[in-house]
């Protein structure tokens, strides 16, 4: 794609793992690599840069070849402490940010996200599908750093709050298996199979 040179995308990886007893969701392996990887190998061929937002465990995120940032705004923040690390880090007009617990993105991601923000003039889109969104699969204009700053130290939280702040539109993709999130063991146990 022609426009990847303008797009960073950072692999969102600093979340708790609650849902998996804690552990570090992106190192947890699946289907013989952890997840991250499987991210990574999507997301790196569609962009020119490639960062990952980890709050634990620096050493194995860099030990995979690509800076590793850290969330700046703490106490709970979820995603959206995420989105503002990659803002901050990154230094191309936009960034693309994906979780590292969907490890079955489409190789034209960020051509369709692309597509969307650039044809529906938004500062925002991210992906959906016919049973959801998924706010979290996201391209958006970097200069939306200091605003989500400022939303964030407000004690803003939520993803479709903010997003409601800009310009936003929803990129619909046909196959919703693109998007599954491994959250349980059970979830990383059918995605190997």
């Amino acid at each position: 794609m022609e426009n990847r040179a303008c797009i960073t995308g950072v692999v969102l990886a600093g979340g708790l793992g609650r849902r998996m007893g804690g552990v570090d969701k992106g190192l947890v392996e699946a289907a013989g690599r952890p997840l991250v990887s499987h991210v990574l190998a999507t997301i790196a061929p569609q962009v020119s840069q490639v960062m990952i937002n980890a709050n634990r465990h620096h050493e194995e995120y860099a030990s995979l070849g690509y800076p590793v940032i850290s969330d700046v705004v703490t106490g709970s923040a979820g995603p959206l402490a995420g989105f503002h690390a990659a803002l901050r880090a990154a230094s191309t007009p936009l960034v693309l940010m994906v979780p590292c617990d969907t490890p079955a993105l489409p190789a034209t991601l960020v051509e369709a996200l692309w597509t969307t923000l650039t044809d529906r003039e938004v500062d925002i889109a991210y992906a959906s599908d016919h049973e959801r969104a998924h706010p979290a699969v996201v391209l958006m204009k970097r200069e939306l750093a200091d605003d989500l700053e400022q939303w964030l130290v407000s004690g803003g939280r939520k993803i479709d709050q903010w997003y409601a702040r800009h310009p936003h539109a929803s990129c619909h993709f046909d196959d919703a298996r693109a998007f599954i999130n491994i959250n349980t063991l059970n979830d990383r146990d059918a995605f190997g199979q």
